[in-house]
């Protein structure tokens, strides 16, 4: 896989002006509130453990 996938706004501040950085794969800036982050693909949730809004907890 070497496509990038970008996210649309910062986690932190919420504004758009996001870049790669040099930092590396998956590594962005935001020219807002001027902060770096990484995002990365963990992996895929099964589909017996994976969870939903509809489950219900017995905590």
């Amino acid at each position: 896989m070497s496509e990038r996938a970008a996210p649309f706004f910062c986690p932190y501040c919420g504004d758009e002006d996001l870049r790669p950085s040099e930092a590396g794969h998956g590594a962005w800036e935001c020219h807002g509130c001027r902060r770096a982050f990484q995002l990365k693909f963990l992996g895929l949730l099964s589909s017996t453990h994976g969870g939903s809004s509809n489950d219900q907890h017995n905590d």
